[in-house]
């Protein structure tokens, strides 16, 4: 694993930030994207190996272009992304939802994913030895919403054809594309989910979690194939959650 580079963003909190530090402990440079640089530089003060903070607006095409110009001007290519940042949205009715609420989250979960893969594809496609993976957080949301989720549920969705769409395109160049699809993983975005979240039936229920630790395994797992292996979709998620049929 000597000299194998990684672009995490979202990088600084919750699962961006574990991933981080697994790779790393894995072996990968790892270079920590997001927007605040407090928690990216203390992302980087726990890694093992080497790693570089970039704070990154994903949304902005600039911005990303100077991430992946940084990283490569650092470590001379790029190996392996992981497309993580992603924000939700209040859980209201659609037609409560305000239209610039639908908007940032289309920019950051599925506009900034493209850009960051985008850049990813055109440098792994460029250097020598060419090639590369993208592995897309997509969540279960990708198939199954929760109620009053459309904003983040479509761009999940999305995710999914954007990443069959890579996983194709890179064929010829050597640069996989996979999608993990993570349920109820311990974070800060699923706090309120264990304490108690609305049901598709009116009800309130906590619902179980699990540790971060599960689905950093899973990238690392998806990270390390060869590349003539490829998992294009992987579910993590806490067993007993209301996912898998009905109520």
């Amino acid at each position: 694993m000597t000299n194998k580079i990684a672009i995490v963003t979202g990088g600084g909190r919750g699962i961006g930030r574990a991933t981080a530090q697994g790779l790393s402990a894995a072996g990968w440079t790892v270079v920590v994207a997001g927007r605040t640089q407090s928690s990216l530089d203390e992302c980087v003060s726990t890694l093992d190996g080497a790693g570089l903070a970039v704070v990154t607006n994903v949304a902005d095409p600039a911005a990303v272009d100077a991430l992946f110009a940084q990283t490569v001007e650092a470590f001379g290519r790029v190996d392996l992304l992981f497309n993580n940042a992603g924000i939700a949205a209040p859980a209201v009715p659609v037609d409560e939802l305000d239209v610039q609420t639908w908007l940032d989250v289309v920019d950051i979960n599925l506009t900034g994913s493209f850009l960051c893969a985008r850049a990813a594809f055109a440098q792994m496609r460029a250097q020598s030895p060419s090639g590369g993976r993208i592995i897309n957080n997509g969540s279960i949301s990708a198939t199954t919403p929760r109620p009053f989720s459309a904003p983040y549920t479509a761009t999940k969705h999305a995710l999914t054809g954007l990443t069959k769409s890579l996983a194709l395109d890179g064929r010829g160049f050597g640069i996989t594309c996979g999608q993990i699809n993570l349920g109820n993983i311990s974070s800060e975005m699923v706090e309120q989910i264990a304490a108690g979240t609305l049901q598709a039936d009116g009800t309130t229920k906590g619902e179980p979690t699990i540790s971060v630790s599960h689905a950093v395994d899973a990238v690392i797992h998806m990270a390390s194939l060869p590349p003539e292996a490829n998992v294009l979709e992987m579910t993590v998620m806490a067993s007993d959650m209301p996912f898998i049929g009905r109520g």
